[in-house]
Parts: structure tokens; sequence; C-alpha cells
């Protein structure tokens, strides 16, 4: 999994709405990309909802958030819709950016061991570098950890 100081990997995917996002879009901006698992499961959409009740905060220091799952876009559009989430929704279903960062790898549940997406977020520095990694997220509270680390930046 990459950590502070690392250079955040290039990307070109598909998100919400149609559009495509890529990394040369934000140069010289701070942005939030934070893995998460599936649309509309419970933590998942905990973890979107805090970021979308602090994304005033978000862009008022200047920063875009990227939520990233393994979902379609179609699925994208129906959760930002039924959640009312301003920010965008990146589809990487063929997992490279998930495996880019680290987020992709063994998880343990009830006993069992599968591979899947671990929860984890990353802030990225105007320079390209990760500014704070956040690596098997706990849901509660992980937002305002984040935004302490982009308003220190």
């Amino acid at each position: 999994m990459l950590d502070a100081g690392d250079t955040a990997p290039e990307f070109t995917l598909p998100a919400d709405g149609g559009q495509t996002i890529a990394s040369a879009d934000l140069a010289g901006k701070p942005y939030v990309v934070y893995f998460y698992p599936k649309d509309n499961t419970p933590g998942c959409t905990t973890e979107a909802c805090d970021f979308r009740d602090s994304f005033a905060r978000v862009t008022a220091a200047g920063a875009t958030v990227l939520g990233v799952s393994k979902d379609s876009v179609k699925s994208h559009d129906n959760f930002k819709k039924k959640h009312e989430l301003p920010f965008t929704l990146l589809s990487d279903g063929e997992l490279t950016l998930h495996r880019a960062y680290g987020a992709w790898g063994m998880k343990k549940m009830y006993g069992r061991e599968f591979e899947g997406t671990i929860r984890s977020t990353f802030l990225v520095g105007p320079d390209g570098k990760i500014a704070a990694a956040w690596p098997k997220v706990r849901v509660k509270g992980h937002v305002d950890a984040v935004l302490e680390a982009l308003e220190a930046l």
C-alpha cells in the first residue's frame, strides 16, 4: 500500500454522469481518493454521506473528493442520486487504480479469507505526492481525520 511521500499513481477512469476523470485534470490541486467496497452498503453509504456532509469544508480547502469502487458507472449514478453526493465516483472495474494504490488484497470476514477492496483513503497534495494515507479505514470519525490533514496542507 502506498504511503505519505510516495508519488500518486496516474489514472484515467470512467466516472458517474458519463464523464472521464484523469489524474492530469487534478494537477496542482489537492485531492482525496477514497476506496470503498460497494455502492449502497451500510458502511460505504455512511462513509459517502460523511464526505457529503463535510463537502463544504473540503471545497473550502481547495480539494476534490473522488470515491473509487469496482462498481459500474450506472451503479455509481444511482448511488450518487439516491444519497445526493456532490463529488465524483470513479468506476475501477479492472481494479487498476485499486492495485496501484494497494487498495485491493486479502481480507478476512467471519473467519473467511477472500480478495477484496481494502477500505483506504489517500490525500494527494498539489505536488502529486501522497500527503497522508489511511490504510484499513474505520468509517466512524474518518472524514474528520482527512479534513484535519487537508486543512494542514
